[in-house]
């Protein structure tokens, strides 16, 4: 399974680079939203990603100096990666409707997330989605095989066919009984 979080951070760092590379003063919160109206620039980033950073802009320009630079994005990167992200974080993408992560897995991790959160420290780490993802798989089979043991008669039964190299057990106890008393 691929890292969702790191499409994550990888989408909000492309967003960066392209928006800062189209400014001379860099990225600042002016320049965000310029290029979230100017039809041009606006067609070249993702809305979602351009949204989390104008929403975060205070947060993520650590020094306030009013421009976001690589090294505050490495930053940010680096804490999403290792850390996680909350889950109001992650609400944030998912409204915004274009966070490089399928609706139905964005909604199984919002619905989940206080299951996947382990650790139980408000953020969700790749480790803890995986994880929870992983054990979703595994209950789900042991579950249909649970339900397929509990509704499959056949061994008590018999088969439906026809076929007499299956033997149930009634069968073979019939078989047995019937063709010991004719002989």
């Amino acid at each position: 399974m691929s890292s969702i979080l790191a499409g994550i951070t990888s989408g909000i760092e492309n967003t960066y680079s392209y928006i800062a590379s189209q400014y001379t003063d860099g990225l600042t919160l002016k320049n965000l939203t310029s290029a979230r109206s100017n039809s041009t620039l606006s067609q070249n980033i993702n809305s979602s990603f351009a949204s989390y950073l104008q929403t975060n802009f205070k947060s993520i320009d650590s020094n306030g100096d009013g421009v976001i630079t690589s090294d505050e994005m490495t930053k940010l990167t680096n804490k999403l990666s290792s850390s996680g992200m909350t889950k109001t974080e992650l609400q944030q993408l998912y409204a915004s409707g274009n966070s490089g992560i399928s609706e139905s897995k964005m909604t199984e991790i919002l619905e989940h997330f206080e299951d996947m959160d382990t650790n139980h420290d408000g953020k969700l780490t790749d480790a803890e989605i995986s994880a929870y993802s992983v054990n979703s798989s595994k209950q789900q089979k042991e579950d249909e095989m649970r339900l397929k043991a509990a509704g499959d008669m056949s061994v008590f039964y018999g088969s439906d066919s026809s076929s007499d190299s299956t033997y149930s057990i009634l069968s073979y106890r019939y078989k047995n009984s019937s063709g010991s008393s004719s002989s």
